[in-house]
């Protein structure tokens, strides 16, 4: 499942986690304090330590075995993370090749050249990547992290995971990083809203599945 599902749109400002050498490097968990590389060529936003400290505070317990997806991963800082807190497996989804590059580095740097190899990184415009996978039980995840540049359309993937077949099972977590001023709905089919935390000019979202699939979606 590597290298594959191209998109065509001009890669995105890569959202990154492509900071100061402290703000890449892992916070916690047993890569603690790890050097992770930052995207080639990609411009920063200054969020990705907060973020990742501010998602974990409220979902760790949750990572602990589960399978994470990282959608518009950067250098994976954020699935990394949830690696070294117990994650189980993660899967890292980016348009942009160099990012994809710098998660394969960044992977092996902390789990080492044959762990790295058991997660996936895909080259994939989000929204395409999920119609691709929506359904597989083999591809299904616990908890995802959905990070696009701010310009991105937010609703085409949130009403895919709002359809209840994204996550392997109810309670399933969806953490949605957008602009403060960009209001998200407080329900998205399966989807609810259960907290948002205001980052400066950023905010964060937490969505959990709380119902079964509903008929006819």
């Amino acid at each position: 499942m590597r290298e594959n599902l191209h998109s065509h749109r001009p890669p995105h400002r890569a959202v990154d986690k492509n900071l100061t050498e402290e703000e890449m490097r892992v916070l916690e968990g047993r890569f603690r304090g790890r050097q992770l590389a930052p995207v080639a060529g990609a411009e920063a936003r200054p969020s990705a330590r907060r973020t990742r400290e501010t998602l974990f505070e409220f979902v760790e317990s949750r990572v602990v075995g589960a399978r994470f997806l990282d959608l518009c991963a950067g250098s994976g800082a954020v699935g990394i993370e949830a690696l070294s807190r117990g994650a189980s497996r993660a899967t890292f989804v980016d348009q942009s090749s160099a990012a994809c590059r710098a998660v394969r580095q960044n992977l092996e740097t902390c789990c080492g050249p044959d762990t790295a190899e058991r997660q996936d990184v895909v080259t994939a415009d989000a929204e395409k990547f999920l119609r691709a996978v929506i359904g597989d039980e083999a591809l299904a995840w616990d908890v995802a992290f959905f990070d696009p540049p701010y310009s991105a359309d937010y609703a085409a993937v949130l009403e895919l995971f709002g359809g209840g077949r994204v996550f392997k099972r109810r309670g399933g977590v969806l953490v949605v990083e957008h602009p403060a001023e960009k209001r998200l709905p407080e329900r998205v089919g399966v989807l609810r809203r259960w907290r948002g935390v205001r980052l400066g000019e950023s905010c964060v979202s937490f969505y959990e599945q709380r119902y079964a699939r509903p008929r006819g979606l």
